[in-house]
């Protein structure tokens, strides 16, 4: 592996998400969704997007290993591995809401070291690398959205300022007191991109899936956000053969680590 490695990954994930999305926003709005046993939404577009990006993996990167959300959900005992998430936010996506993106995120040996996620309908397109391993060739470094840099909020906490929620945390979220203004945009990754992005100084997200958060972890860690998972057990590295179809990753997400006390107190109180 050379230096090259890294563009010919991020080519990759730019060119395969533009194709993709190209067709998805022929299909935006116009589709009908059905219910997964999970509750979760899928539409023949997110089926036709995930072997979409499945083939094109396999004739870029044939050895590297494939977990999709609407395929297998075991990770695979390859040294590389691609999570797919087609389409995320399949609601707003059947229902009109233009925010829904295509997240790819690579990960070596257990622990994803890129991630990219293109939302078409707001054009914007999210990349990072985040990478120590001394066994590779060092990656770019930095968080990107439309190939600019991106860094998390240095601002002071007002009453102005957002925090970004999912509906199944508002079932529990104490929101009398809550510090910030409150906002809900119906897509993990987006909600989490939001605090890369300085838009938000925080987020938390119940019940997501690594799917979905695959390529938002690495570009957040490298946009210099604080990550804590609510999940005792540790994220990465995963684990060969093990399925996380069903496995959740309650996460708060927030600009930076002075903020953990103001807002885990609130987020404690959430039911997971």
């Amino acid at each position: 592996m050379n230096t090259d490695f890294w563009q010919q990954v991020f080519d990759f994930a730019q060119t395969t998400a533009s194709h993709v999305g190209e067709q998805l926003l022929k299909d935006f709005g116009q589709v009908s969704a059905e219910e997964k046993a999970d509750g979760s939404l899928v539409t023949r577009s997110d089926k036709w997007a995930d072997l979409e990006i499945q083939s094109a993996i396999a004739s870029t990167f044939p050895t590297h290993g494939i977990l999709t959300e609407e395929g297998s959900h075991t990770f695979p005992d390859t040294e590389w591995c691609w999570i797919i998430d087609p389409v995320d936010g399949t609601t707003n996506f059947t229902r009109g809401i233009p925010i829904w993106g295509i997240s790819l995120g690579l990960l070596y040996k257990g622990t994803p070291v890129f991630g990219y996620v293109y939302f078409p309908l707001i054009n914007q397109a999210f990349h990072g690398y985040w990478c120590d391993s001394p066994e590779l060739v060092p990656p770019p470094k930095g968080a990107f959205c439309n190939n600019l840099s991106i860094y998390s909020s240095s601002e002071q906490l007002t009453g102005n300022h957002f925090f970004s929620i999912c509906s199944r945390t508002l079932q529990s979220f104490p929101i009398k007191g809550f510090p910030a203004k409150i906002r809900m945009l119906g897509v993990a990754s987006y909600n989490l991109l939001t605090v890369a992005n300085a838009s938000t100084l925080g987020a938390v997200e119940s019940t997501p899936k690594i799917w979905d958060i695959a390529a938002v972890w690495v570009i957040s860690q490298a946009a210099g956000c604080t990550w804590l998972s609510l999940n005792p057990q540790p994220m990465f590295p995963l684990t060969s053969g093990k399925d996380y179809g069903s496995f959740s990753y309650p996460t708060l997400l927030v600009s930076r680590a002075d903020l953990l006390p103001i807002f885990q107190p609130f987020v404690s109180l959430v039911d997971f």
